[in-house]
């Protein structure tokens, strides 16, 4: 699986579902004040912190700098990859870019972590909306610089967004489609105008998801170009030592202009964030038993269960802890890419479903840490269960011609299994699917009447996969289709992906906690399944799905939005374009026992790496300093 954020916004939360009670009263973003300075905008209800606030309650300003936190991410955007780098461009869709380059650069805005839907000023010290919700107008602080000393302005913020716009990764060219003037009113105010197509939370996803380049450095370089030289920037740190494929430090920028800012101060604790690079997990793994790597989020159930028994565990050196996971829709899957002929039948990607044995893989492979996934939003609000509500049913109606009769009935389950590995009843019925789809058995092998085999090949970029893969692979084949694991390197994998060169690949993504209509089509929409290097794998092309995407951008309440979500979930699970898989219902992390962290954990987010910080008591105390 790879794990992805749909946009930088959501990265900034390290992934989490809807706290918020659909039945609670919300305001609209709508509804803001308009034509007056905001130190902040939410989607729906107030914002948690005033205007004076001093810092986010998750965050200490009392911990103390220094050290180093060495680890291998878990989570990663865009065209990034924990196991190799070949560009620092980490806003393309060309090459593979290292995790937390983001870390280097500031947006407009930035996101609070206990909050599932509210950005705070960062580079701007203030936000205007115009009376039509259009046009949002940023007054930039004056005090912004890069790292060699050089202003931010807002020259530089239109740079970006234009070129972002144009250039960027088709997640973001898909999230700015309807932003159409981006424009300097003067060195430090920025104005953004959408087009009245957008939703009203838009903003939410561009404010505080798009990084500020300077424009005065990329005058003499190429943005396309994919370079080992690291861009200038503004953030919390600058990168350092730079070892391609291997390793890459952010060192911690020590006069960083916003340090003291509200949203900034009680973190960013490390002076050095290095992340270590690794083709394979097991060789990971070693490095963290060895104390090379100091943190480690667990995502292969078997060594979580088995193999955390080394030495450093037994010395309680090493720490082994469950934490909870956030409130945002978590979806992990496997994408059957309908621009191949052969997947564009539900009722093939129905029968391929019934062939993965979650039950016997869960007892066998699994020992049952993970969940069985049955929806594209798992762990939120957005999660359809039984018939749809009278609400659901109101948006329904209108499209029943143009929708499938079973979503007015219950919403469709993952096929269950007797646990045996080869559920007879289930790979019967795959049998029967595939043959009212027009093929059949030549040589016990499926064929199409042109006599073509239908094939399929599961995509991936890691060893550990194939013991998951394998058996569902056996049942592929045990009834007549042609199936095939293929595993190839980090560097082709990506390219692979961003060609859509696949049958079928897996992936994880934690979403937004409020999905804004942009979120929504980089992964269904029409216009992102023909967009190259976009993240809708599976090539989702339907104008209903689009439709119900539309509505998404027109909610004024948070119970609007649950609505419309259980709807597209509805039929997004009778689809298939998607195969849900499992999941875990808490983070599953160890970590050597030398950091301090204040507790609880947020909501909406995980950024160990910039909350945590090094206890040098703790340290001394296991040999780590």
């Amino acid at each position: 699986m790879i794990k992805v954020h749909l946009n930088r916004r959501s990265l900034l939360k390290y992934s989490g579902a809807a706290a918020l009670s659909a039945l609670a009263p919300h305001l609209a973003l709508a509804e803001v004040k308009t034509d007056v300075p905001l130190h902040g905008l939410s989607a729906f209800g107030d914002l948690k912190y005033p205007k004076d606030f001093t810092h986010f309650d998750y965050t200490n300003p009392d911990a103390p700098k220094g050290g180093t936190f060495c680890f291998s991410p878990s989570i990663w955007i865009l065209n990034q990859s924990p196991q190799t780098f070949n560009t620092l461009n980490g806003f393309s869709a060309r090459g593979d870019a290292p995790p937390r380059v983001e870390l280097c650069f500031d947006s407009l805005m930035t996101s609070a972590l206990d909050e599932p839907d509210s950005i705070y000023g960062l580079v701007a010290e203030s936000v205007t909306v115009s009376p039509d919700k259009r046009t949002f107008t940023f007054k930039m602080r004056p005090q912004a610089r890069f790292h060699d000393g050089s202003p931010l302005t807002a020259h530089d913020a239109v740079f970006s967004y234009e070129t972002l716009k144009a250039k960027g990764h088709p997640d973001l060219v898909v999230m700015m489609a309807e932003l159409k003037e981006i424009a300097a009113v003067d060195d430090h105010t920025v104005r953004l105008t959408f087009s009245g197509n957008h939703s009203d939370r838009a903003i939410l996803d561009i404010a505080a998801g798009i990084p500020i380049f300077s424009k005065a450095w990329y005058a003499t370089r190429d943005f396309d170009a994919s370079t080992l030289e690291a861009p200038l920037g503004s953030g919390a740190y600058r990168a350092g030592i730079i070892l391609p494929g291997q390793t890459i430090e952010y060192e911690r920028v020590a006069d960083y202009w916003a340090k003291d800012l509200p949203v900034q101060r009680g973190s960013n604790h490390f002076d050095r964030i290095r992340i270590e690079f690794f083709r394979d997990r097991q060789p990971d793994f070693e490095s963290f038993k060895k104390g090379d790597i100091y943190w480690r989020s667990e995502s292969v159930a078997k060594t979580w269960a088995t193999e955390y028994n080394f030495p450093a565990i037994q010395q309680k050196r090493v720490v082994k802890r469950e934490f909870s996971s956030e409130k945002r829709p978590m979806m992990q899957a496997w994408a059957l890419n309908q621009r191949r002929e052969q997947f564009r039948d539900p009722r093939v990607r129905e029968a391929i479903a019934l062939c993965f044995d979650f039950e016997w893989t869960s007892k066998n492979l699994f020992y049952d840490v993970y969940k069985r996934s049955q929806s594209l939003f798992e762990k939120s609000d957005f999660r359809a269960e039984g018939k749809p509500s009278a609400e659901e049913l109101a948006i329904i109606e209108p499209l029943r011609d143009r929708l499938p009769p079973e979503i007015f009935g219950d919403a469709v389950l993952q096929p269950a299994s007797d646990g045996s590995g080869r559920d007879r009843n289930n790979l019967r019925r795959a049998v029967e699917l595939i043959t009212a789809a027009g093929y059949t058995r030549q040589n016990g092998k499926f064929a199409d009447r042109s006599g073509k085999p239908l094939n399929v090949e599961m995509l991936i970029q890691a060893e550990v996969f194939t013991r998951s893969a394998t058996p569902f692979i056996n049942n592929l084949n045990a009834i007549g289709i042609n199936a095939t694991l293929r595993l190839v390197d980090p560097a082709q994998y990506q390219v692979r992906l961003q060609a859509f060169d696949f049958d079928m690949m897996g992936a994880a993504y934690s979403l937004g906690s409020t999905p804004t209509q942009e979120s929504l089509q980089a992964m269904f929409g029409s216009k992102s399944a023909a967009l190259p290097g976009s993240t809708n794998f599976a090539g989702v092309a339907d104008p209903v799905i689009d439709a119900l995407i539309q509505k998404v951008g027109d909610v004024r309440s948070r119970a609007e939005l649950v609505t419309i979500m259980r709807v597209l979930d509805r039929l997004l699970r009778i689809r298939r374009d998607w195969i849900p898989n499992w999941y875990s219902a808490n983070h599953l992390i160890a970590y050597w026992d030398m950091f301090g962290f204040k507790e609880p954990k947020p909501d909406y987010g995980f950024p160990v790496e910039t909350l945590w910080w090094l206890d040098e008591t703790k340290a001394k105390a296991i040999g780590k300093i």
